[in-house]
């Protein structure tokens, strides 16, 4: 952490103060993070670094202070909010670092959705059934749905982030590689100060400042969040009656189907087309069903002729399948990775007394590491198979490039990428050369 502002700093901050810059005008209008969801999860290339600031510290902040009270939030509000703000390296060092990303799925659904959060979770919808009922009645999103998003997010309160609001956005908003996208989120912040739902020294979050318990952004806060209690602010933080119902209302505007189920596994016959297991590609379940997907449990699918579900398969023809509806759907633009959007069904199955899953993962199939991510793609680039950008992401133009190449050679097209496949490719494929 940085320290605290230099006195000239300090002494331009007053001197803003002293001007009194009075304009009023409209509040900055309310945005979903670039990816639609509650939080910000995306994170540069290890080869980006954050642009260097065009202006110095002290002339940014004496603009986002005009702008600020610009937009109606007041003079009192920004400066008790940057009397001690920080700018933070690790923050900068956290924006800047791209994860590998060197986990299975099935790694992150055993933490995810393990025994201990299972009975953790199944104590909290005890501990606060009166009160979930009355929000889910009114909201049509099932308690096991929001009990989920509180245990998959923050373990029930239990790791909510250290950093502060304030001193995270500003340092992104400032030096970030988004600077526009967080001086949004942190006008939004402001807004929250001024509103007086939460003071500066408890507005507490994540490096990239999403909030409280269900870890919101500013402004999916200031479109979703509820005073439930009554209590005349909304905190997310410390009210568990504001937590779920500004989960519930987020939800609830995500487009969730009261009374629907947000999928479930389903068993593939042989020959199953492969190419059609994609998330983007949503069918009927009439459709589905004349393919010979069947629940696991057995019998026919449930759901009308015309309802649209897609396959959702994170292991391919090795691990098990999910038939995915409109409420999975729903889950995604709380978070846009199917990884979570998993746990938090399952785990929501499994706090409302359903099975868990039944088919098995490949658990011998280690990770691939980006370095070895991108030589798949390069590799398969090479060979014709047009895999797109040689990134790291195996999305849904490198896994039809795997079909095509696992078709080649007779293996089962399933896109699943593996060290195996690695192998053969390494073995198919002409030399890549080097870069530069």
């Amino acid at each position: 952490m940085r320290p605290l502002l230099s006195l000239p700093v300090r002494l331009l901050l007053a001197t803003t103060i002293l001007a009194g810059c009075q304009t009023t005008g409209a509040p900055p209008v309310s945005a979903t993070t670039t990816s639609g969801t509650a939080k910000a999860t995306a994170a540069a290339p290890a080869s980006v670094a954050p642009a260097q600031p065009a202006v110095s510290f002290a002339d940014w902040l004496k603009a986002l202070r005009a702008e600020a009270l610009g937009q109606g939030i007041r003079a009192q509000t920004f400066d008790r909010a940057f009397a001690n703000v920080k700018l933070s390296d690790r923050v900068v060092e956290l924006d800047s670092s791209q994860p590998e990303f060197n986990r299975q799925p099935w790694q992150y659904l055993d933490s995810a959705v393990n025994d201990r959060r299972i009975q953790a979770g199944r104590q909290r919808i005890q501990d606060n059934g009166a009160l979930l009922r009355r929000i889910s009645q009114r909201s049509g999103v099932p308690a096991e749905i929001l009990v989920a998003f509180w245990g998959v997010e923050t373990d029930f309160g239990n790791f909510t982030g250290g950093f502060s609001v304030v001193d995270a956005l500003t340092t992104l908003a400032y030096e970030g590689r988004r600077a526009s996208y967080f001086r949004t989120e942190l006008l939004a912040a402001l807004r929250i100060l001024d509103s007086g739902d939460i003071p500066p020294e408890r507005m507490s979050g994540s490096w990239a400042g999403a909030m409280g318990q269900t870890q919101f952004m500013p402004t999916i806060f200031l479109k979703h969040a509820t005073d439930e209690d009554g209590d005349g602010r909304r905190d997310i933080w410390g009210s568990l009656p504001d937590v779920f119902a500004s989960t519930a209302k987020f939800v609830q505007a995500n487009g969730w189907r009261t009374g629907e189920r947000w999928g479930e596994e389903v068993t593939l016959p042989a020959g199953f087309p492969y190419e059609q297991a994609e998330y983007n590609i949503s069918k009927p379940v009439s459709e589905w069903r004349r393919l010979g997907v069947r629940p696991v449990t057995g019998g026919e699918l449930s759901g009308g002729e015309e309802e649209r579900a897609a396959v959702l398969m994170l292991a391919g023809a090795q691990g098990p399948a999910f038939l995915v509806r409109e409420n999975f759907r729903a889950i995604m633009k709380y978070n846009p990775s199917t990884s979570y959007a998993l746990a938090v069904a399952l785990l929501s199955d499994r706090l409302a007394g359903r099975s868990g899953v039944q088919g098995s993962w490949p658990r011998h199939e280690p990770a691939l590491s980006r370095d070895e991510r991108i030589e798949l793609q390069e590799r398969l680039a090479s060979l014709g198979m047009e895999p797109g950008t040689a990134d790291g992401i195996v999305g849904a133009n490198t896994r039809n490039a795997v079909r095509r190449f696992q078709q080649s050679i007779g293996a089962v097209p399933d896109g699943f990428a593996t060290k195996t496949l690695l192998e053969r490719l390494r073995q198919s494929a002409a030399p890549v050369p080097a870069a530069g």
